[in-house]
């Protein structure tokens, strides 16, 4: 067998705009996650017990559950009530959602981590509930849990490709589509793979300026 990558870089410009559909379908669910798992810790530090028990099912079931799974309920079973999403806007909440469980117990441990002497302060000065949260437990937990809040936005990068699954053009369903065409499987996902290497590297690229920039942590690329 002979390789024949010359049959394969007409693609390239379209893989770049998959990669880049890939990169937004991850940075738009990470950020929806990371606000409902900051809603959902402060929930399970400080709120009711009815509150407590909805958010501890909302949590069990997303993460007890496969995301793939998830996804495929949210775009075949709803159209069953009526309710009719996009393969891109299902993929998305799907992703969201699941990252909101995932992040929910991850910042849960950050808002144990907070010292004491943070929330007397916060509560000297007159600080409300949501004050307290917003001003002094989150840029706290951020700080504390950058390397695991970092790792799980990767994890979520490379799983965007699920969204082939439903049609969405992404880095692999663009792949796909250009094996369809080419029968050129073994260069066309070579080439893919290099590009999720690639993918990788820019993703820890902006962790790492938004660490430094926002929270000034001193994180590393790699």
């Amino acid at each position: 067998m002979s390789l024949q990558y010359g049959q394969v870089w007409q693609y390239l410009p379209d893989f770049l705009v998959g990669a880049a559909v890939a990169l937004w379908i991850a940075a738009v669910a990470f950020a929806g996650g990371l606000l409902i798992g900051l809603f959902g810790a402060a929930v399970l530090q400080f709120g009711p017990r009815p509150a407590r028990a909805l958010v501890g099912a909302y949590v069990r079931f997303f993460t007890w559950t496969p995301q793939l799974v998830q996804i495929f309920f949210l775009f075949f079973a709803l159209p069953e009530v009526g309710i009719i999403l996009s393969p891109f806007t299902a993929v998305l909440i799907g992703m969201t959602l699941n990252a909101g469980a995932y992040l929910t117990e991850i910042e849960r441990g950050g808002f144990a981590s907070v010292p004491r002497a943070e929330l007397d302060a916060a509560e000297t000065l007159g600080f409300s509930r949501v004050q307290t949260v917003w001003y002094v437990i989150a840029p706290h937990v951020v700080r504390a849990l950058y390397p695991a809040l970092s790792n799980h936005y990767i994890i979520m990068t490379l799983g965007t490709s699920m969204a082939a699954i439903f049609g969405v053009e992404e880095l692999t369903g663009r792949a796909l589509n250009a094996n369809a065409i080419s029968f050129r499987s073994v260069e066309i996902f070579s080439v893919v793979a290099v590009i999720y290497i690639a993918l990788t590297i820019v993703a820890s690229t902006l962790l790492w300026f938004v660490g430094r920039w926002m929270f000034r942590i001193k994180a590393k690329v790699f």
